[in-house]
């Protein structure tokens, strides 16, 4: 594994981003940063999750590390929908999904050597409809609460799933072939 794969700061408490990292040869250092993550009145989805991607990754990672920091939402009809939070607001969410193609954007933050750069991967994933007992006895499992657009691809919600047009890995948390092209052009070494 590379120097700089080892020293690589993940500016996230996200178990999912974690995980993809380590399924890809990374062994980061994880600090959870404490950022607002409220979007700015009239702030394009797109602009919201690399501003707090940046966010995140100023706010616990020094410039001379190597580090990243990522946000990711799900679009539906222009809407950002975030974390439910709560059992009804995931049920309501999910139900907005059902049948329907929506879009996850993910933002992305890395730095290296005094350098940042940060960039937008977009995703888009359709659902096959489905009824309120399927919603409910997802919904009854925890997973959608902490979950942007109320879901987890990559664990109970995956049956739910009937196409993926781009990067998977970013629907889960983090688009790994995005990260490791914004590694190489700052100059890092990568896992593997």
């Amino acid at each position: 594994m590379a120097d700089d794969a080892q020293r690589l700061i993940l500016a996230s408490g996200s178990p999912q981003r974690l995980d993809l990292l380590r399924a890809h040869g990374f062994s980061p250092k994880v600090r959870r940063p404490d950022v607002d993550e409220t979007p700015q009145p009239g702030e394009d989805p797109a602009a919201l999750v690399e501003r707090l991607a940046m966010a995140k990754l100023v706010a616990v990672v020094d410039n001379h590390e190597t580090g990243l920091a990522a946000d990711t939402v799900v679009v539906l009809d222009g809407e950002v929908l975030g974390k439910p939070g709560r059992p009804d607001w995931a049920t309501d969410m999910l139900r907005r999904l059902s049948g329907r193609t929506h879009e996850v954007v993910g933002g992305l933050a890395v730095c290296h050597g005094g350098y940042t750069i940060s960039g937008v991967v977009r995703t888009l994933v359709t659902f096959r409809e489905f009824d309120d007992d399927e919603i409910d006895a997802y919904v009854a499992t925890g997973e959608p609460l902490d979950k942007a657009g109320a879901y987890a691809i990559q664990g109970g919600a995956a049956g739910f799933v009937t196409k993926v047009d781009g990067c998977r890995e970013n629907v889960v948390g983090l688009s790994i072939p995005a990260v490791l092209a914004a590694l190489k052009s700052l100059g890092a070494q990568s896992a593997g």
